[in-house]
């Protein structure tokens, strides 16, 4: 049994769900957002509360069951609060500029890198060293920062790269000099 999917999922003031048995749809003030359900997995809308539940004789564990509640509970957050992710560029003249629908980045390579930005994100940046990534899809928004992360990972040694917020960074020791 999935303790965490049997939990009800509460609607905040401004958000309506919709539910049927193929799709969920969560309308709120940043957007709209649908999830696609599989057999055995039912979702009931009642008063300010989602409830999903699982039909015991198509599934027969609870781990699809635990998923789907909270992909429908990152739904209901996505459209009333969004999602966002920042990360730093730490390295001598790293920098990043938004130009049009383009991230450009300068990470020590010999030509500027530039990302194409999803039209469903949005993207700032700060003292052109801080990246800021903000959407309504969770997944969305994690897979953009992850493939701007990995043009130019940290690395172990001086931990220049571009890296999460509060990621740490173990650093390892250089070479040691031959002592003769």
């Amino acid at each position: 049994m999935s303790r965490l999917g049997k939990k009800p999922i509460s609607i905040p003031k401004g958000v309506e769900a919709k539910a049927d048995a193929k799709e969920v749809q969560i309308k709120g003030p940043k957007g709209l957002l649908t999830q696609t359900l599989e057999p055995g997995i039912k979702v009931k809308v009642e008063n300010d509360e989602i409830i999903v539940e699982k039909d015991e004789a198509i599934l027969k564990n609870g781990a699809r069951h635990g998923l789907y509640r909270s992909l429908i509970g990152n739904l209901v957050i996505g459209v009333s609060d969004g999602f966002e992710k920042k990360l730093s560029l730490l390295g001598v003249g790293f920098r990043a500029a938004v130009s049009g629908n383009k991230l450009d980045l300068q990470v020590g390579f010999s030509h500027p890198t530039q990302v194409e930005i999803p039209k469903t994100i949005q993207v700032k940046v700060e003292k052109s060293t801080t990246i800021i990534i903000q959407g309504i899809d969770k997944q969305e928004v994690g897979q953009f920062a992850a493939s701007v992360r990995a043009i130019r990972p940290p690395e172990p040694y001086k931990g220049k790269g571009i890296r999460y917020e509060n990621e740490y960074v173990r650093k390892k020791a250089g070479k040691a000099a031959k002592a003769k």
